[in-house]
């Protein structure tokens, strides 16, 4: 990264991540083309009800199945239909560190935020390679960077020691945490980084035990379904008002509870049918074999018509 890219990266990284931050899907097309109006009548209704961010394709997003052209496609819509209210995360995840500059320079023009990207895989890789691979990544991205750690998905999880040296590269601007391990983020989050550097909760079930030691930003998919007690859950920590963020907690674990009701494998396609529930997606995935059955959703049906909202 030049050294007016690396100036730029650090001026960027005045706009704090912080808040709640939707994992946006992508609603298609029974056909498999994308929604576009499906896709503005979601984003319109997590902007509007207080997000205050976007992160754009990711996992929830199906992300690593989207074409360039897809996920140029999606940010342009998010980034024109929330107007600026909210910042924007844009994720590539791709599998290897050269095709992941590549996409940063490719998508460049999209003025992000923020930059995702995940550990290498395709095949476990050890520390000292995914450090390189992020170092690299921060050297060429020319916005923030924020690490994602998400081993359930890549198969190379980060360790502590990895995420606190990387946090001090001067384009690193956090990490999104999606292990579920709360022992890995509350150690991280516990240890030595720049202040500037954001710890990001992204399994739902950790949110409230994340806000409650501190913590200031979730990235959340089943937002998709409903925001509006991420929204109360975030205040309420602003608040110091540690029995209502519990209490919003029990609610994102009522809608978490969809993920029982079809094998793990197809917990994207349980969010994807929650947002249909309410009219912003269809039940259609990028991998049909992914869809939801009718009984699954008949399944999801029952739960989210069962939620005191």
């Amino acid at each position: 990264m030049s050294s007016a890219n690396a100036e730029k990266g650090i001026e960027n990284m005045k706009r704090s991540i912080r808040g709640i931050i939707p994992a946006i899907l992508t609603p298609l097309t029974e056909d498999g083309e994308l929604d576009i109006g499906l896709l503005t009548k979601l984003t319109e209704y997590l902007a509007s009800s207080g997000a205050h961010g976007f992160f754009v394709g990711g996992t929830t997003a199906e992300g690593a199945y989207l074409s360039a052209e897809q996920r140029r496609l999606i940010f342009e819509t998010v980034k024109e239909v929330s107007g600026g209210r909210q910042f924007l995360c844009l994720a590539a995840l791709q599998p290897s560190t050269p095709q992941v500059v590549r996409e940063m320079h490719m998508m460049e023009d999209l003025k992000p935020d923020f930059f995702v990207a995940v550990t290498p895989f395709y095949g476990a890789k050890d520390q000292a390679t995914i450090k390189e691979h992020f170092t690299v990544l921060a050297r060429e991205s020319p916005v923030p960077l924020i690490l994602y750690n998400i081993p359930g998905r890549t198969q190379s999880p980060m360790a502590v020691e990895t995420v606190l040296e990387l946090s001090h590269l001067d384009n690193v601007a956090g990490i999104k945490d999606s292990s579920g391990d709360f022992t890995f983020f509350s150690r991280g989050f516990l240890g030595e980084y720049p202040d500037r550097f954001e710890w990001i909760m992204g399994e739902d079930l950790l949110d409230a035990s994340a806000l409650l030691l501190g913590a200031r930003s979730i990235v959340t998919g089943l937002a998709n379904i409903r925001v509006e007690h991420y929204i109360t859950m975030f205040k309420a920590a602003e608040e110091g008002n540690a029995a209502k963020v519990k209490e919003c907690q029990r609610i994102v674990n009522q809608y978490r509870s969809i993920f029982s009701v079809c094998p793990s494998t197809k917990a994207n396609a349980a969010v994807k049918a929650g947002a249909a529930y309410f009219g912003r997606a269809t039940r259609r995935m990028i991998m049909t074999g992914l869809n939801l059955t009718d009984s699954e959703y008949a399944g999801v049906e029952k739960i989210l018509s069962g939620i005191d909202r």
